[in-house]
């Protein structure tokens, strides 16, 4: 389950072929099974879309997902293999993919609720359901937005989920527009909510 920038299919294209979106400051290894999805589907996740903290990627704030939030959330689920979905979440805890990794195994073995992998900002994966009886992971901060500061994502990040609502969704710059204007902080600053 992809939201933020990576329900756009270029950016999930730079963890499975390797490469660096417009925009961000980082190139990706890429997968070790290199096949983009042949299967993808717009979906709404319960929880919200946050920011927080100062992406090394992008600049500004980096998007994160609260399950046990109000929602939803615009997401896309896109159908890639256990490895494929190891190798992503590697990339997005900033390590290169690797045959050992010990998150694929548990993976494959099944998760609770919740997996934390490690301590780092994306390193709490979530089951949220099934879909086609498939199970639904995503990946985001061990805590929620409740209490902790929200920052303003930089404007290539907020252009990067902008794509992928429109290709995920089809919704029109008026919606994205609404939508960003609702998860992103008003004030341009670092702010509690």
């Amino acid at each position: 389950m992809s939201y933020g920038s990576n329900m756009a299919r270029a950016r999930l294209a730079c963890y499975l072929e390797g490469g660096s979106p417009p925009g961000a400051r980082r190139r990706y290894p890429g997968a070790r099974d290199r096949t983009m999805p042949r299967e993808d589907r717009a979906v709404e996740l319960p929880g919200r879309l946050w920011f927080a903290g100062d992406s090394a990627v992008w600049g500004g704030g980096t998007a994160f997902y609260d399950h046990d939030a109000v929602g939803p959330t615009p997401a896309r689920a896109y159908r890639v293999t256990t490895a494929q979905l190891a190798d992503i979440a590697a990339q997005e805890m900033h390590r290169v993919p690797a045959l050992d990794d010990p998150l694929e195994a548990t993976l494959r073995s099944g998760i609770a609720r919740r997996h934390t992998a490690g301590p780092g900002r994306y390193e709490t994966l979530i089951d949220v359901g099934r879909l086609d009886g498939l199970p639904m992971l995503t990946f985001t901060a061990p805590h929620g937005h409740a209490g902790r500061p929200h920052t303003t994502p930089s404007p290539a990040y907020l252009a990067m989920i902008a794509d992928g609502l429109r290709e995920a969704h089809g919704w029109s710059d008026a919606e994205v527009r609404t939508y960003l204007a609702s998860v992103v902080p008003r004030d341009g600053a670092a702010r509690r909510r």
